[in-house]
C-alpha cells in the first residue's frame, strides 16, 4: 500500500496544478488504481509573491496538520520561496519530502559545478544555501535582470503563458547560461510554464518534476 500524499499547494495555483500533471505522469501504473493517493490544499492566500512569505508560517503550518487529519501521511510544498518555512509545516510530525533540497541533488547529478537559479530573492536564499552543502556555486541574475524576472513571474501568475512570456524566460535563461552556468535549475515553480529543455543549450533542471518523481519514489518505498 504506497503512502498517502498531502500537498501544500496554490502558490500559485497553476503551479501546483503543474506538479499535480508531474505527479500522475511519474506514477508507475498499469492501471488507475495504482495511482497515488493525493490530498491537495489549494490555498492562494498563503502569501502573494516575493516578500510576502514573512507571516506564512502559521499558515502552513495549520495547512500541514489539515491534511494530515484528511490522511496524509506524508508531505511536499509545490512552492520553492515556502521552503523557509519548513519547520512549522515539520512540526505536523509527517516527514515533508524537500523541493530544494530534491533539485539541488538533481543539479548535482548532473555533474555541473556551477548552476544558474531562476526563482525569487527568497528562494535563491535557500538555493544559495543548499548548493554550498552540495559544493555546487550558484549563478543568478543581476539586480535589474532579477527585477525583470519578478515582473514576469507576476505575470505568468495572472495566466500571460504567452510567446512574449517564453522568450523573456528565454533570454534570462541565456543570461545564466552566459555568466558560466552549465545547467539551470527552475527555482520557481513557475518557470517550467513559459520554458523547457529545448529552450536551452545546457540542462534544464525543472524542480517540479524533480519534486513530482522523488514523491513518488517515497509513497512507494516499502517501510
Amino acid at each position: 500500500m504506497s503512502k498517502v500524499l498531502g500537498v501544500l499547494g496554490g502558490m500559485g495555483p497553476a503551479a501546483t496544478l503543474d506538479f499535480l500533471a508531474k505527479l500522475q505522469a511519474a506514477a508507475p501504473v498499469g492501471r488507475e488504481r495504482d495511482h497515488l493517493r493525493v490530498l491537495v490544499d489549494i490555498n492562494p492566500r498563503v502569501a502573494d509573491g516575493d516578500g510576502g512569505y514573512d507571516a506564512a508560517g502559521p499558515v502552513l503550518a495549520q495547512m500541514a496538520v489539515g491534511l494530515r487529519e484528511a490522511g496524509a501521511q506524508v508531505l511536499a510544498i509545490a512552492c520553492n520561496t515556502a521552503h523557509a518555512h519548513v519547520d512549522p509545516v515539520k512540526a505536523s510530525g509527517l516527514p515533508l519530502i524537500d523541493l530544494i533540497e530534491t533539485a539541488g541533488l538533481a543539479a548535482k547529478a548532473q555533474g555541473a559545478e556551477r548552476v544558474g537559479v531562476l526563482g525569487t530573492g527568497g528562494a535563491l536564499a535557500l538555493y544559495r544555501r543548499s548548493f554550498s552543502h552540495l559544493g555546487i556555486e550558484a549563478v543568478t541574475l543581476d539586480d535589474h535582470e532579477q527585477v525583470e524576472f519578478m515582473a514576469l513571474l507576476y505575470r505568468l501568475k495572472h495566466g500571460d503563458l504567452g510567446p512574449d512570456s517564453r522568450q523573456t524566460m528565454a533570454a534570462l535563461a541565456h543570461r545564466l547560461v552566459g555568466k558560466g552556468a552549465q545547467a539551470v535549475v527552475a527555482g520557481c515553480t513557475e518557470v517550467p510554464l513559459a520554458m523547457d529543455a529545448a529552450d536551452l543549450v545546457v540542462p534544464f533542471i525543472d524542480a517540479t518534476e524533480a519534486l513530482a518523481r522523488r514523491c513518488v519514489e517515497v509513497c512507494l518505498a516499502s517501510d
